[in-house]
This record gives C-alpha cells, structure tokens and sequence, in this order.
C-alpha cells in the first residue's frame, strides 16, 4: 500500500463547523460517538487491502461526477424505451435536480463537515480521485444516485434493481475513493431516496391528470 503524500491545507478529520464548546450535554456525547464510530469504518475500509475493486471503483465514482454516469442512462432509457422509458428518463434527471439542489444549496452550508484526511487513514494511492473542496456531508454523488434510481424505478419498475445496485456501488465507491466517511454517503442515500420517490409520485400524479 502506497501512502500519499498529505496536501498543503488538508483539513482536521471528522469535525463540523459551529461545534459547541463547553459542558458536554448527552447528545453531544451520542454525536461524538456516532462521528468516532463512523471515522473507524473510514478507516477499516482504508487499509483493506482490495487491488482487484480499486481500479474500477476509481473510475466508476469519477464516471458519476456531475451525473455524467445518470445522464448516460438517462438518454438510453429515452433513446430505446419507448413512451414508458422516456418518461422514466425525464423523471429521474428531474428527480437528480432536486436531490442536487437540496445535498448542495440547502444541507451542505449547514451542516460543514470537513473532507476526511486520506494521508492520515493511508488510502491507496490507486484509489484517489480528486478531492471535492465543498463539504464532505452530505455526500452528493449518493443522493443524485439514489434519486435517479428511485425516480426511474417508480416509472419503469424493470429497470429498478441494477439501477439501485449501481446506485449502491457509487455510494459506497465515495468511501472507497477517500472522499467521504459512511456517514456521508448514507444521508446522502436517504436524501435521494426521499427526493426520488418524492418526484416519481408526483409525475405519476401529473400523468394521471394528462
């Protein structure tokens, strides 16, 4: 395993901005166990020895940057599924759109999480992708994943489990790559779960009236 060289700037591992200082109450303490526990499968994940998945989960994870990967899909379903797959593709670009808004407008300036520290939890060399400078929670490559694939599912359930199993190996490629804790990349899961099924309800409603 090849450690990296830590960047000029890197930031404290696992902390948020606005922490409170003082007595510490109970949730705090709850909180604090819950970033420990989720710094430590970080970690775990980091140094388990995988040279067969680093390479492909690299290039998946960078395959899904700005959605490219979703969008892709997106124009297949469009190009040769027909009326029913056309809709599923429209539903589930939206359905990216509002998951995007929401991970990277309205959660990520809360609640501004600093990007793990790759050099200090030794993740291969052969893994890394770049690393984003916004807010590491929640993990927005999961939420547009997820939102996608529950969007499209809820239009074109034949097409719901592999997009929902690529889903899941994005998500987890995020942890994989050194980008983002677990922690991260489930609220982000969740995010797009909500957003998607959200948005695919409300096509079906909109069709219903057409």
């Amino acid at each position: 395993m090849t450690t990296p060289a830590k960047p000029a700037g890197t930031p404290e591992p696992d902390t948020f901005a606005g922490a409170t200082t003082g007595p510490r109450t109970a949730s705090q303490g709850i909180r604090d166990q819950l970033l420990a526990l989720d710094q430590d499968i970080y970690t775990a994940i980091a140094e388990s020895a995988t040279p067969a998945l680093d390479e492909p989960l690299r290039r998946l994870s960078n395959a899904a940057n700005n959605s490219r990967l979703w969008f892709g899909v997106a124009a297949g379903l469009a190009a040769l599924g027909g009326p029913r797959g056309r809709k599923a593709a429209v539903t589930g670009v939206t359905a990216i759109g509002a998951a995007s808004a929401l991970a990277n407008l309205a959660i990520k300036p809360l609640y501004r999480r600093a990007r793990p520290d790759r050099f200090a939890a030794r993740v291969p060399d052969a893994r890394q992708v770049r690393m984003p400078e916004s807010s590491s929670f929640p993990s927005g490559h999961s939420a547009s994943a997820f939102a996608f694939a529950t969007a499209v599912s809820g239009q074109l359930p034949i097409a719901g489990p592999p997009l929902l199993v690529l889903a899941a190996a994005v998500a987890y490629s995020r942890v994989h790559t050194g980008v983002h804790y677990p922690g991260d990349v489930l609220a982000g899961s969740i995010l797009g779960i909500v957003t998607g099924a959200t948005t695919a309800a409300l096509a079906r409603r909109i069709n219903e009236r057409q």
